[in-house]
């Protein structure tokens, strides 16, 4: 089992670069299995959670090889099974994913309830619902989906809640069928903007990603095609709290800002300077206190869900009492209990919780409960007094790639040990 040990209260200075988005490339991955002939994909991460894709691929019949720093060549000629293994997709939730193009090449998919973090309910329903739409007929039993269709058609999909995964999911099924799909409600991340993106390279048209109305029109052939994943814009919000909670002087570059805008906004609100550097670089410095605020996580271009924690563990220093509601994913506190055992004084009501700022942060053994709950503990290392231990880092290497690394050039004492 690996451990982070912090030692904090240092002020992070320097610059830093960003990865490839990986809310980007998982979708982007299981997309190559559209086409009908290799892609060659840039600038993909490399995270656990990727890994775990390619061996998804891999155990669907795909060749997986690395030809660059960041580059794969995904080759689907020798892809022959629509039957997902469950010892892979139980790891992770965006392996699901794979199910949509499952469909649109064989008519069918067998496919495991996914796995990932535990942050409450994540139901599939609007995935499966979305399918429906379009001709799928589904059953589930003994914790599979099964799914099949006769006669996929083109059709108008209207969702409750808009979905990352599902708008996924149903835009790329839809990509293979002759006709036009309307997808109503969708989500609007810059992630679906660039599978929207990605798609459209191979050969389909896509109107509309990044509004709440997507207009698919279909087609049988999909080819590969090469294609460079955006940057990371959860990665790069998470360096801006680095600065802030350190008040130090950090420059981040490959950021989307327009991508970044909500966060920056309550960066500002908290006290921290933002400055925009360029075309994609903004300089974060933060000499003061911060602030307190509240926080409302929405659906994009609203306050993100991951970024809710990293935000907890600033405004736990705040001066003043901050409210975080939490209306994307219900139960995503489970950082709240290790940030008290900092020192932090947080109070859960409902989809609520109230910080109370306090001082300063104590070091201590904590544990990551999940992916951005561990960036978060992390983010209060930096800050807090004496030496920090987070456990469970494995969770944090499923979202971010070499972190102690980027951290250590900006100055921080974090070192990875392994036990």
């Amino acid at each position: 089992m690996s451990k982070f040990v912090i030692r904090g209260s240092k002020p992070l200075q320097g610059e830093v670069q960003i990865g490839g988005a990986k809310n980007a490339a998982l979708p982007i991955l299981a997309a190559t299995l559209l086409a009908d002939s290799p892609s060659l994909i840039k600038n993909v991460p490399h995270l656990l959670d990727v890994e775990t894709m390619f061996s998804v691929l891999e155990s669907l019949g795909c060749k997986v090889e690395k030809v660059g720093e960041h580059a794969y060549r995904i080759s689907p000629a020798l892809y022959n099974t629509s039957e997902a293994p469950y010892e892979l997709i139980r790891k992770m939730r965006a392996s699901f994913l794979v199910t949509g193009p499952l469909i649109a090449r064989h008519g069918r998919a067998q496919v495991p309830l996914p796995g990932g973090c535990a942050i409450g309910s994540r139901p599939i329903d609007l995935h499966l619902k979305g399918f429906s739409h379009l001709g799928v007929e589904i059953s589930m039993h003994s914790g599979y989906v099964e799914a099949w269709a006769s006669q996929l058609h083109e059709g108008e999909v209207y969702f409750d809640f808009p979905s990352v995964g599902a708008t996924e999911n149903v835009m790329m099924l839809a990509a293979t069928i002759e006709g036009e799909t309307v997808i109503s409600n969708a989500a609007c991340e810059p992630e679906v903007v660039d599978l929207a993106n990605f798609i459209s390279l191979m050969g389909a048209e896509i109107e509309g990603a990044g509004t709440d109305t997507i207009v698919v029109r279909g087609t049988k052939n999909l080819h590969g095609c090469e294609y460079t994943i955006i940057n990371d814009r959860i990665e790069a919000g998470t360096f801006c709290v680095a600065a802030a909670i350190t008040r130090g002087r950090v420059e981040i570059k490959g950021v989307e800002y327009s991508s970044l805008r909500s966060v920056i906004t309550k960066l500002e609100e908290i006290g921290a300077v933002v400055e925009r550097k360029g075309e994609d670089s903004i300089f974060v410095i933060s000499e003061n206190r911060p602030k307190a605020a509240n926080i409302k996580t929405m659906p994009y271009p609203g306050f993100p869900t991951d970024m809710q924690a990293q935000f907890m563990a600033l405004l736990s220093l705040a001066e003043g009492v901050s409210v975080i509601t939490e209306t994307v994913f219900e139960s995503r506190f489970a950082h709240v209990g290790e940030l008290e055992r900092m020192g932090a004084k947080i109070r859960v009501e409902g989809r609520s919780a109230v910080v109370t700022g306090v001082e300063k942060l104590a070091g201590t053994q904590v544990t990551a409960p999940d992916l951005r709950a561990g960036a978060a503990l992390v983010l209060a290392g930096l800050a807090a007094e004496g030496e920090t231990e987070v456990y469970g880092v494995l969770h944090i290497d499923r979202g971010y790639e070499n972190l102690e690394t980027k951290l250590r050039s900006l100055g921080a004492s974090i070192d990875r040990c392994d036990e």
